[in-house]
């Protein structure tokens, strides 16, 4: 173990301890500690569903069931939490033997997400699936449904895994979007129009934090960036002059019932979230509203079971514009575990099992910093945990880590969020919090 900075009289254990039997004198053991067997006594939760009271055109699955993940990484990972804190048992489908959701659900199937037979090991396991990211391939999803619940639903997740599709839900949604063309050959590349550049030319697919994007000013710029992303369909959108970054998360019920988490203010660095705040402090309520209402007709077109988050610009004269959909939980949403009295995971659990959907409120102002491979140290250099218990001794810090052995540049370890009573306490917390981190302040 290593030794941290802690209180006069106990040393602090950092991450990567094994907790044992302890006592009142025992020392912290951080997050990141091997847990071992249970007690014997510790009921074991067998799977396979119990209906109760639902409503009407779905049986509610009770607690006592166990619900399917495909996806084993710090998303389903904190499903697994929510949905066991609920009462339900939990497999996860991961081709990784380390997955992060692996580690703590009940079952792991470890399998590639097309395998046959590890699909049918999931539905046997299951109750009602779900799915972590975007890119588990949708054809999976179809399959598992021919045998369990699956939300959301295979042709929506399709929708979120092809930029074009999505622009054109947006369009069918009335929900405004950057200009775009569509680029899948040589002579649609031909002719785009001028009015597009400059512009950012993403892949159609597979794409994410990112990844999959190039800036391009003139029409050769196009040209090389499409070359150099190995010329798949790509989608070419013009820049836009953008002031601000939000997001917004909803859950929608089988029924249609409908909920979302508060408006998220976000900034990225490197095509990747940096820093959240919730409330959004640099954006007008009506501009607000407006994303909440086009976030939510977007779920209802696609006839949407779960949780969905879309992303907005907000440009510089206040008008907004979709970016992409998120067919799950979202890393903007993530301050909702400690700043909500429902998060977005416990709506994941809710829409599944087909549970009310009671509207999440909001108990505390927050700021959220995402947690990179780059504070454990860069390449070449040995690898350095971040000194936990200097951020601990901060007033309303939430530390979340997600048992990833390995930190590389930009790998999401984990997130802190900072909650206080009020959004400056929360982002003057957060500020001294990102200074011991030494991430840089917004």
């Amino acid at each position: 173990m290593t030794p941290g900075q802690g209180s006069p009289t106990t040393p602090f254990i950092a991450p990567g301890a094994t907790l044992g039997q302890g006592s009142a004198t025992t020392p912290f053991i951080a997050p990141g500690a091997t847990l071992g067997q249970g007690s014997p006594t510790t009921p074991f939760i067998a799977p396979g569903a119990t209906l109760g009271q639902g409503s009407p055109t779905t049986p509610f699955i009770a607690p006592g069931a166990t619900l399917g993940v495909m996806g084993g990484g710090q998303l389903a990972r904190m499903f697994v939490h929510a949905a066991q804190q609920m009462g339900y048992a939990t497999a996860v489908l991961d081709p990784d033997p380390a997955s992060p959701a692996g580690w703590v659900a009940h079952h792991h199937v470890q399998a590639d997400y097309l395998d046959p037979q590890g699909l049918a090991r999931l539905a046997e396991l299951s109750a009602a699936v779900t799915t972590e990211f975007e890119n588990v391939p949708a054809s999976a999803l179809a399959r598992l449904a021919e045998r369990r619940p699956v939300a959301p639903a295979a042709a929506a997740v399709a929708v979120c895994q092809d930029r074009a599709a999505e622009k054109a839900q947006f369009l069918r949604s009335g929900v405004a979007c950057a200009p775009h063309a569509v680029i899948e050959s040589g002579a649609q590349l031909a002719a785009v129009g001028d009015d597009l550049l400059p512009g950012i030319l993403k892949t159609a697919r597979l794409g994410y934090d990112g990844k999959g994007q190039r800036r391009v000013s003139t029409r050769a710029d196009l040209a090389g960036a499409w070359a150099a992303l190995g010329r798949v369909a790509c989608v070419l959108e013009q820049l836009l002059p953008l002031a601000r970054e939000i997001s917004v998360i909803v859950a929608r019920g089988v029924g249609g019932d409908i909920v979302n988490l508060p408006v998220q203010q976000n900034l990225h660095r490197d095509g990747v979230l940096a820093v959240t705040q919730v409330p959004a402090p640099d954006v007008a309520a009506d501009v607000q509203r407006r994303a909440i209402a086009a976030a939510r007709q977007v779920a209802a077109d696609l006839g949407y079971v779960g949780v969905l988050c879309v992303e907005f610009f907000v440009q510089r004269d206040g008008s907004l514009v979709a970016n992409e959909i998120a067919p799950r939980p979202h890393n903007s949403g993530h301050h909702s575990i400690d700043s909500c009295d429902a998060s977005q995971f416990d709506l994941q659990v809710r829409a599944l099992t087909g549970a009310p959907l009671a509207p999440p409120r909001q108990h505390s102002a927050c700021v959220m910093l995402n947690l990179l491979g780059d504070l454990w140290g860069g390449p070449g250099e040995p690898a350095r945990a971040p000194d936990w218990a200097a951020l601990l001794a901060l007033p309303g810090v939430h530390l979340h880590l997600y048992g990833k052995a390995q930190a590389r540049p930009g790998r999401k370890m984990g997130h802190l969020t900072v909650t206080a009573a009020s959004a400056g306490q929360a982002d003057a917390v957060a500020r001294q919090a990102a200074e011991r981190l030494g991430i840089e302040a917004w």
